[in-house]
């Protein structure tokens, strides 16, 4: 079973590019961020076409987050129960796990399946824009909300995965210029301990499980060649909990989009899972 995260920084100019990746890697689920379009403008046409439902949470011109998949989506919660917040970030489904999809699945009356069932959640994490800012504590307090509700969402769906653009990297290895980024955004104690956090709860980052390439980033500027001079940083991340740590077989950062015409300046994280 494959998953795959990637901000695609506008699906209306990216969804051609979207569309081929799968062509060439047909992951199980894909969740994407950045859509910046509303849902009614979303492509569902498209995705069927290509084999694939999608569940979406848009937002004009910002933010906006999916979830496409082979199966459709059960149990499908948007954004962070309990947290008020009127950004579209967090997107949650439910789904098979080495099993035999479930019929109706399209029903909404279908049970989540809990236990047995793979539950994934999307999220586009704040920016922050720089630390002492307002937009650097709605971070720090969405990162609290999402801690919480993700303490009671890993007892209800021990098989869960937690993917998507973070914002946020772990440690200096994920920083193409360490020293000169230094309590910069992305960067910072406060947010790096906020990461931390959520591996406290349980998860592990998927990346890290293998040995990888040295400065292995997911995101570089589109300013000064710096992809082509790779110079990134490592902030799209894919977390698996501990149920789910002995399943996983790889996970890659896939370079290739960022090489096309009017990319995104992320590339797709994809997650191998060896399902019972």
């Amino acid at each position: 079973m494959k998953l795959a995260t990637w901000n695609v920084n506008s699906l209306t100019v990216r969804l051609p590019q979207v569309l081929d990746w799968l062509v060439a890697n047909p992951v199980d689920v894909l969740a994407l961020q950045e859509l910046k379009l509303t849902d009614d403008k979303f492509p569902h046409d498209a995705f069927a076409q290509a084999g694939y439902t999608a569940q979406c949470f848009g937002q004009k011109t910002y933010n906006g987050v999916a979830l496409i998949s082979r199966t459709p989506a059960l149990d499908v919660v948007k954004n962070i129960p309990g947290f008020d917040d009127d950004m579209a970030r967090v997107i949650s489904g439910s789904f098979p796990l080495g099993e035999t999809p479930v019929e109706n699945a399209t029903n909404e009356s279908t049970p989540p399946l809990s236990n047995k069932g793979l539950r994934v959640i999307g999220a586009y994490f704040p920016n922050g824009q720089e630390p002492g800012s307002d937009k650097f504590e709605y971070k720090m307090a969405w990162l609290d909300g999402l801690r919480a509700w993700l303490r009671s969402e890993l007892l209800m769906h021990p098989n869960l995965v937690l993917m998507g653009d973070f914002n946020i990297t772990f440690d200096d290895a994920d920083v193409w210029d360490p020293e000169g980024m230094r309590d910069q955004i992305h960067c910072t104690d406060e947010e790096r301990y906020h990461l931390q956090a959520l591996v406290a709860l349980g998860l592990s980052d998927a990346h890290r499980l293998f040995p990888q390439p040295a400065k292995s980033y997911s995101w570089w500027d589109y300013r000064d060649m710096a992809f082509r001079r790779n110079r990134g940083l490592r902030i799209d991340h894919i977390l698996v909990s501990r149920a789910l740590k002995p399943l996983v077989s790889a996970c890659q950062i896939d370079k290739t989009p960022r090489k096309n015409e009017r990319p995104s300046d992320h590339a797709p994280v994809v997650l191998c899972l060896d399902t019972p």
